[in-house]
């Protein structure tokens, strides 16, 4: 059933801890990424990437290129959106991570981001994820919206295949056929590939499911299974964000939920990889 080489345990029986700078994902500590779904402003991100850092947070994502159902619909910032991910990462000391759409863009997104995101949509775009090998960035892989836990570990193996080690899976939810919430978290899947691979598994319970009031549930329940990490959908006015503002934290509301994960994160005798000096919120 499951043909992974490269990503599984019987290649390499230690987990894999990635090194983002001086940060990592996979280690004891559970990370925390947080960040609007797409950069919209300079005022809208400075505010949310100085609370996400006050609270101790250093990870931040944000989207600069944004992949839309519809052609209508806000597609982000672009180049300009980088350049703010890059002022507001300097400013406050924050990892980036950001989503890449295909090979065109890579080299204009690598010097803005500390690792590449690859959305749902192109977990089965496989020239793509094996240009993505040749770089040396770390690559955060979210499961495709209809994969299967082998399908998803095969993206990551075309990945490892061209010499990129630095692979982190998430879970974001599959589309099935329950329409009562955006998509079906998972939870299962992460014990699974925890026993399957030796890659991390962080969890988006924002794109998850798609409702606000269930981001800390599912994320109790993910580090509960397992999971390494969490990467969190937060905006400072979420009901004007003109990208996915009904499963956005609010950016007010960060710091009682950081809160709830540390004890969550203690009672499964991991700790919370938080920078305690600033988190003064």
């Amino acid at each position: 059933m499951f043909d992974i080489k490269l990503a599984s345990k019987q290649h390499n029986n230690h987990e894999s801890i990635i090194k983002i700078g001086d940060e990592s994902v996979g280690s004891e500590e559970l990370c925390i990424i947080a960040g609007p779904c797409a950069v919209e402003s300079e005022t809208q991100l400075d505010e949310i990437a100085k609370g996400v850092s006050d609270l101790g947070i250093k990870f931040m994502r944000g989207g600069a290129y944004k992949p839309r159902t519809s052609p209508y619909a806000f597609q982000g910032l672009k180049k300009e959106g980088l350049r703010l991910l890059k002022e507001s990462s300097k400013k406050y000391d924050l990892k980036i991570v950001t989503e890449v759409l295909d090979t065109t863009l890579i080299e204009e997104v690598y010097p803005y981001a500390d690792v590449f995101q690859v959305g749902s949509r192109n977990a089965k775009n496989y020239q793509f994820l094996k240009e993505l090998g040749k770089t040396d960035k770390p690559i955060l892989l979210k499961r495709g919206m209809s994969s299967t836990v082998n399908e998803w570990l095969l993206a990551a193996e075309y990945i490892l295949l061209g010499g990129n080690e630095n692979v982190i899976l998430c879970e974001r939810g599959i589309r099935t056929f329950d329409t009562s919430l955006r998509n079906t978290m998972d939870i299962a899947a992460i014990p699974l590939v925890k026993e399957l691979s030796h890659l991390p598994v962080i969890v988006d319970p924002s794109q998850g499911t798609g409702k606000r009031s269930l981001v800390t549930p599912l994320s109790l329940a993910a580090i509960a299974a397992g999971a390494d990490g969490l990467m969190i959908e937060v905006h400072n006015e979420p009901e004007e964000a003109l990208s996915d503002g009904f499963q956005s934290m609010y950016l007010n509301s960060m710091k009682e939920f950081t809160e709830t994960i540390r004890k969550q994160a203690n009672l499964s005798n991991r700790t919370l990889n938080l920078n305690t000096l600033t988190h003064t919120l």
